[in-house]
């Protein structure tokens, strides 16, 4: 019961952490924020199937399955914003090209 504890402590000290961090971003860094960030989604991917790979119950599995969906979801929505960021940033020469 210790450890359900302490990882829910965790979770909410980090889940309040980011949202204090995040905010006090200006508003335009936070797309180059985001982009150069994606590699941490990518390893928050392979600690899901790393944590799926390790369950040992249905409930633990399902949880695992969520996990990994949700943190592909999580990267591959941080490539499509830098990619909509990059082509703002495009001439308009390179455009008709």
């Amino acid at each position: 019961m210790i450890d359900g504890v302490i990882a829910l402590y965790i979770f909410m000290l980090a889940a309040f952490t980011g949202y204090e961090v995040i905010s006090r971003v200006p508003v335009i860094l936070h797309t180059p924020l985001m982009s150069g960030s994606n590699f941490v989604h990518g390893i928050v991917l392979v600690g899901a199937m790393v944590a799926l790979a390790a369950a040992d119950s249905t409930l633990l599995r399902v949880i695992g399955v969520i996990g990994v969906f949700l943190a592909a979801g999580n990267a591959v929505g941080g490539y499509v914003v830098t990619e909509r960021m990059l082509k703002m940033f495009v001439t308009a020469g390179r455009k008709k090209g």
